[in-house]
């Protein structure tokens, strides 16, 4: 009888953020792939996006699925083509986007999307490190193409995605300004911030002006704000507002979807054309090869990802789902799977 596994799951998209805990088979490994033994995953928004379905026309999921975007663990068996890993590293990933499932006690993962774990963090550390690390990384070099010497505005960059695009971009030679809570000031300016604005007390559409780049981490009602302080000729690049047909042609997408696309962005590219400013929007990738590259940034570094302080069993999954829904956690949220 096939060995099974505790998993995180749900049967369709619904609006009730919430998933089951099924009893289900431990994945078979093709020959690319390698079988983790999940220690810690993480929950970010993007969860709540796939079971409510907003996401439904990047990336479309047959059910039962198991969620999860990232996660941490040890290699268990790896597939007859896989030589770079081997039973017993442990390893940290960004789940290929066409394979997800980290909210398990075992997953099956293609060895292209996973790196050896950075010396200095945990399990639980290194779980809510790799999905905004690859955002920011991406979107820095590949969207942003950002140039030495320019500056970066990161409103809300206090919390996980600033904790690590912050030394990111500052290894790239930026100036780099983030706007966020009193509560991380000290931190963010610790970890390489040349500035930074307190929302509570400061308002950054007053304080600054010809910016070259803003990753956007708040959505479409801090738009307007973010496009009135970019120079002509700057990059706005969001995590949230929404695909554009930028977004569409460049992913390469079949044409139907690129007119949705297209007509979902065009109010928002029509307002950054205005401005004569470039309007990005990026749906991060698994790329182990990159997660390589940001791993010597983190043990450079010594980064250390906040976390949330209390750390959830997957029978908890809904408990932490609705933390990450409905409140403001501090720091990533981690489902911990504790050797039985």
């Amino acid at each position: 009888m096939q060995p099974r596994m505790k998993a995180a799951q749900i049967t369709k998209y619904s609006k009730k953020i919430h998933a089951q805990i099924n009893d289900i088979p431990i994945p078979q490994v093709n020959d690319n792939e390698v079988l983790v033994r999940v220690k810690a995953a993480a929950i970010n928004p993007l969860e709540t996006l796939i079971i409510t379905g907003s996401v439904k026309l990047i990336q479309h999921y047959k059910f039962p699925l198991t969620i999860g975007n990232e996660l941490a663990g040890i290699i268990v068996k790896v597939g007859k083509n896989v030589t770079r890993f081997h039973v017993g590293d442990a390893i940290y990933t960004r789940l290929p986007l066409e394979k997800i499932g980290a909210i398990a006690e075992y997953a099956a993962v293609d060895a292209s999307a996973i790196a050896l774990m950075p010396k200095n963090l945990s399990y639980v550390e290194a779980a809510a490190s790799a999905l905004v690390a690859l955002t920011a990384y991406q979107g820095l070099y590949e969207e942003l193409k950002a140039q030495p010497g320019k500056t970066l505005f990161i409103p809300g960059g206090s919390g996980s995605f600033g904790q690590i695009a912050v030394p990111i971009a500052k290894t790239m030679g930026l100036k780099v300004i983030v706007s966020g809570n009193s509560e991380w000031r000290e931190r963010t300016l610790d970890i390489g911030a040349d500035q930074y604005i307190d929302y509570r007390t400061e308002s950054y559409v007053h304080l600054l002006s010809n910016v070259d780049y803003v990753i956007d981490t708040l959505g479409p009602k801090e738009f307007d704000n973010e496009l009135s302080i970019i120079k002509p000729g700057g990059k706005l690049l969001s995590l949230r507002t929404g695909p554009n047909k930028r977004y569409g042609k460049e992913g390469n997408f079949p044409f139907w979807k690129q007119k949705l696309f297209s007509i979902a962005g065009a109010k928002y590219d029509h307002k950054a054309k205005k401005q004569d400013v470039e309007y990005h929007f990026i749906f991060v990738r698994s790329d182990g090869t990159q997660l390589e590259k940001i791993t010597k940034i983190i043990e450079e570094h010594n980064i250390i990802p906040p976390i949330h302080p209390t750390l959830f069993s997957i029978d908890q999954i809904n408990e932490a789902l609705e933390i990450v829904a409905n409140r403001r956690p501090k720091g990533k949220v981690i489902i911990e799977f504790k050797e039985k």
